[in-house]
């Protein structure tokens, strides 16, 4: 490729990577060099195998763009350079022979986009989809076990009084605390369906009594550190309902921490802001960003994608119902829940959109 074209692929927001038959780098553009955090003159002459870690996807996608000589795009690659977090990325592979037809000599154009938002986007937005249609199935299952379950309570307390031999009540007590049992599980499922009270609401009121709780909870083996951004702005929502979302993560990453038999474990709260930002199909000028983030063993990775969805526990004796809810009351307010977890780091993030008034004003939490 000659001089005059790569200058002109130095004028393209796209990054762009120019490779020989070898995988031997020869070019990449200023954007390329941004996205990859690489010089072009640093690695010139290194092959893609040195310069990323799985790469096998990659290769296959220029083996067949350079077998059926045609341009082929891979949708979704991971490449991760040393000491550099993995990038999501598509990338379109292109033959571009050079003058003269050697075809030791052929190279191929790469072009890659991050695709990191649309994926994000995607994915809250199939979230959104997926706890609008949990919310409406446990509503309608909830309130048919409740019609009857009152009447199971009522016959066995009848009965009970009915028995004549002391060792029988034991049987209908049974039967009267399942059925209480069940009846508190439902109405917490629906719990998420009853009006919100809104109201001018900090943020970091809400942190500093979810702490208070976890910490009475917990007395020994945890430790709740805070890095909070005082400049916050004030939400309008049902502080109560924030409140149990956000209590919901903190209870389980405290008892995530607590399973590790003789550790010390450390929650950590951060709030922050965020400019310009997607939640639920909508684009805001701020959000704001409460992270809860332990140092316990970690969410299974088959685990993750399935962590909000009801009746879904990763603890034995868990009921599965502590996130289903939060989330609930984190959409209601047009935000998401997203969660990143790895052995020893668990973070789950609530991004809350803040409504702006007309003129622009944000009232201060100080």
């Amino acid at each position: 490729m000659t001089p005059a074209a790569l200058s002109g692929l130095d004028l393209l927001a796209t990054a762009v990577v120019l490779v020989d038959a070898e995988y031997a780098v020869h070019y990449m553009n200023p954007a390329a060099e941004n996205l990859f955090e690489m010089s072009s003159k640093n690695v010139t002459g290194q092959s893609l195998n040195n310069l990323f870690a799985d790469t096998a996807i990659l290769v296959a996608a220029i083996e067949y763009a350079r077998a059926n000589n045609c341009s082929y795009t891979e949708h979704d690659l991971e490449l991760g350079a040393s000491g550099h977090p993995r990038l999501h990325l598509s990338c379109t592979v292109t033959p571009a022979e050079l003058p003269g037809g050697d075809l030791h000599r052929d190279e191929l154009l790469l072009e890659f986009r991050h695709i990191e938002q649309q994926l994000r986007v995607a994915r809250e937005e199939r979230l959104l989809d997926q706890s609008q249609a949990n919310r409406e199935l446990i509503r309608n299952l909830a309130h048919e076990i409740k019609n009857p379950l009152g009447g199971i309570r009522g016959a066995a307390q009848l009965l009970d009084h009915e028995l004549e031999r002391p060792n029988l009540h034991e049987y209908t007590q049974v039967i009267m605390k399942e059925a209480d049992r069940l009846q508190s599980l439902m109405d917490r499922l629906l719990t998420p369906h009853r009006l919100p009270q809104p109201g001018p609401v900090n943020v970091h009121e809400v942190l500093e009594r979810v702490r208070s709780l976890i910490l009475a909870e917990y007395p020994k083996g945890i430790v709740i550190r805070r890095d909070y951004d005082v400049s916050l702005p004030l939400l309008k929502g049902d502080k109560e309902q924030l409140i149990q979302a956000v209590l919901n993560i903190a209870r389980n990453a405290a008892q995530a921490i607590t399973g590790v038999s003789g550790a010390i474990g450390e929650i950590r709260l951060r709030t922050r802001v965020l400019r310009q930002v997607t939640l639920a199909r909508r684009r805001y000028r701020h959000a704001l960003v409460i992270e809860i983030t332990d140092d316990g063993p970690g969410i299974p990775q088959g685990l993750q994608e399935r962590i909000f969805h009801p009746l879904v526990s990763g603890r034995d004796g868990g009921s599965g119902l502590g996130l289903t809810l939060a989330q609930s009351f984190v959409n209601q307010y047009h935000g998401v829940i997203n969660c990143e977890s790895v052995s020893g780091e668990t973070t789950f993030t609530i991004l809350l959109p803040v409504e702006e008034t007309d003129d622009g004003a944000r009232a201060r939490s100080d």
